[in-house]
């Protein structure tokens, strides 16, 4: 697999990475033998750039995580996330961006990643009751400290991503991005991403496996998948994205690959670096085959036309996370 630089800070990754969530938060049930053997075969294929965060879970995912790389820690880019508040028993207490919960998240995210450094560390979300020059600041020391190799913001606003990338460059900004949600492209996240040579770092870029082409019903989904409550799985909202979805699929199919691979491939294309989720080996080697794919203008054309900004129907959370998006 291609290595790229994410930002111009000096951080390079796999072309693709993984998002680690699913296995132990959020999308139903999960086996943990499997999703050791699936970041197994990652680091196999070349994606070097593991996502986690001490919410999912939450601590799970990183203790889980920190067991898959006993032994071969040099081989994985760890990046995970602080700025939701948890107690240490896992009680959830709220946003907090504080400086002194940073650093005190960040020595447990070591400990349960059982690593000495973490190499990029997000804000998870923006904190509105602490400016985020406070938070970089606090996150700045991590670096100055060696807990940390670079830091990122989650889900910022142009202004916000500006005002922290003064306090201390930005590597990468994380944000949902994929055919079903464009925004980026239309309210100056991606502009100014570009004009600060920050990283772009696309989580959910199968449209939570709607752009799969494998859901068909909401039905589909475990009592505790979250998806049940995404408002764009819901009601009409459904119906409307399956028949993008179909038309997404007639392109791949015309191209000779899946429609993950042709909505990976899209996004790979535009210079984001995507971390497809997934707990499962044939997922995952599916999905890292996008990194093969090439993207001709014709295919950007004939994408767009099916898959303009907007053509997804429904908020991308539900209104109390909506809330927490875009500070």
């Amino acid at each position: 697999m291609e290595i790229r630089a994410l930002g111009t800070q000096g951080l390079k990754v796999g072309a693709e990475g993984l998002g680690l969530m699913g296995m132990s938060a959020h999308y139903g049930a999960a086996d943990e033998t499997e999703s050791l053997a699936t970041i197994d075969r990652a680091l196999e294929l070349g994606v070097t750039l593991l996502d986690t965060a001490e919410g999912y879970g939450p601590f799970r995912n990183e203790q889980l995580l920190g067991r898959a790389l006993a032994g071969r820690r040099a081989s994985a880019v760890i990046a995970t996330k602080t700025g939701v508040e948890f107690t240490d028993d896992g009680a959830f207490v709220g946003h907090n961006a504080g400086p002194e919960y940073i650093r005190r998240s960040a020595d447990r995210s070591l400990r349960h990643l059982g690593t000495d450094h973490i190499d990029l560390y997000y804000l998870h979300r923006i904190d509105p009751d602490v400016p985020v020059e406070e938070s970089v600041g606090a996150m700045a020391e991590l670096v100055a400290a060696g807990k940390v190799g670079h830091i990122g913001l989650c889900e910022a606003a142009p202004s916000t991503i500006a005002r922290a990338h003064a306090v201390h460059p930005l590597a990468a900004v994380q944000t949902e991005y994929s055919l079903f949600e464009r925004g980026i492209e239309h309210d100056g996240v991606l502009d100014t991403l570009r004009e600060l040579g920050i990283g772009l770092v696309a989580y959910s870029p199968l449209g939570r496996g709607f752009l799969s082409g494998a859901i068909t019903s909401p039905d589909d989904f475990a009592a505790d998948d979250f998806r049940r409550t995404d408002p764009r799985f819901q009601g009409e909202n459904f119906h409307r994205n399956l028949a993008v979805v179909d038309q997404v699929r007639r392109l791949a199919a015309d191209k000779g690959v899946t429609p993950s691979q042709l909505a990976l491939a899209w996004t790979l294309r535009q210079g984001a670096v995507p971390i497809p989720g997934t707990k499962r080996r044939r997922y995952l080697e599916e999905n890292v085959a996008a990194t093969a794919v090439t993207i001709t203008d014709a295919d950007l054309a004939a994408i767009d036309a099916v898959a303009p900004h907007g053509v997804a129907s429904g908020d991308r959370y539900a209104p109390e996370l909506m809330r927490s998006l875009n500070g």
